[in-house]
């Protein structure tokens, strides 16, 4: 039996291309520098954003905490969202490793709201720490893309204070396809950018750091001291070349595929589909369970459906690179006969 996995876009497969680019890969020692696959790749990806230099590392959270600790001290403070995924789900890293707490503001949809930010910077007082860094995700992990007046906005108080600012955009390119730009216009907002090529782009391992050359130069020494020199990685850096090559423009069809799934849910009575966070290739919605979670997502499962949920009926469904239209017509006609 086939099976449609809804999880997240973090559960692509390669692409043959992908595997055929890594078995021939020609390969060195990234941390002497002479991995030529793994030189082009940081070039294109720099270009990309318009930044001076790029980093291969291994993961997202890898990346985002690898620029937390290059852009800050011991002891400083760091300006985030309350929702965002540095806060929620990357395991309280940023007090292990860089030594800085978190300060996180109210934001709707990845946004702060207006007047507040500047309110959380620190001033001179003896008592307080020094505010090292403002972060700022998009796409947000709750599924929209933030604009890029926001982002303007956002970086112009930073500049005026002095203080950095780091884009954890994992799905940086959903986000700009969202909103109709450049992902180069996204990044112009940021100092430093983090974006992943195992969500949605279909490689299996890897995501870059993105900046100018000073900040690349202190992350790479950073990088090292993390673990993260690693060697004859030109064999995953050949997947990440075709990600951002083949895959970027695929992203549209998983927007698609999200439209369609939306769509067809917004039909069935017991589920309420958040149509507030469908920027990208997200589906939320909550579900008036019949059964118990654990029995809901095994029936779903009976029919090839991989799902996660949360005991009150609070959904996110993901289309990816690997959701054709069979599976999700599959998960709306399940679920239509779960709820009747």
């Amino acid at each position: 039996m086939r099976t449609f996995d809804f999880r997240s876009d973090t559960v692509t497969q390669p692409t043959p291309n992908m595997r055929k680019a890594m078995f021939e890969a020609v390969v060195g020692d990234d941390v002497y520098r002479d991995d030529p696959t793994v030189n082009e790749l940081e070039s294109k990806c720099a270009a990309l954003l318009g930044k001076e230099a790029a980093l291969f590392v291994p993961s997202g959270t890898f990346g985002n905490q690898l620029a937390i600790l290059t852009h800050t001290k011991r002891g400083d403070e760091v300006i985030l969202g309350d929702a965002c995924h540095i806060l929620r789900y990357e395991v309280g890293a940023a007090a292990v490793i860089a030594g800085v707490q978190l300060r996180s503001a109210p934001t709707e949809k990845g946004c702060f709201y207006p007047g507040h930010l500047e309110k959380l910077i620190r001033g001179d007082d003896i008592h307080f720490p020094e505010t090292g860094l403002i972060c700022i995700e998009n796409a947000h992990s709750g599924g929209n893309a933030v604009p890029l007046e926001h982002m303007a906005a956002v970086y112009k108080i930073a500049g005026d204070n002095g203080i950095p600012v780091h884009l954890d955009g994992a799905r940086l390119f959903n986000a700009a396809l969202a909103l109709g730009v450049e992902a180069k216009a996204i990044a112009a907002y940021a100092d430093s950018i983090m974006f992943c090529l195992s969500k949605g782009l279909c490689a299996p391992i890897g995501s870059m750091l993105v900046g100018n050359r000073s900040f690349i130069e202190r992350a790479r020494k950073n990088r090292k001291m993390m673990g993260g020199g690693l060697r004859q990685v030109g064999i995953l850096a050949a997947a990440g070349r075709i990600a951002i090559e083949e895959m970027i423009p695929a992203l549209a069809d998983d927007h698609l595929m999200a439209n369609r799934l939306a769509a067809g849910l917004e039909k069935i009575p017991k589920i309420e589909v958040q149509q507030a966070q469908r920027d990208i290739n997200f589906v939320f919605c909550k579900i008036a369970l019949p059964m118990p979670l654990e029995a809901f997502t095994e029936a779903l499962s009976a029919k090839g459906l991989i799902v996660t949920g949360t005991p009150d009926g609070h959904f996110r469904f993901v289309a990816n690179h690997d959701t054709p239209e069979e599976g999700v017509d599959l998960l709306i006609d399940t679920l239509k006969t779960l709820l009747s």
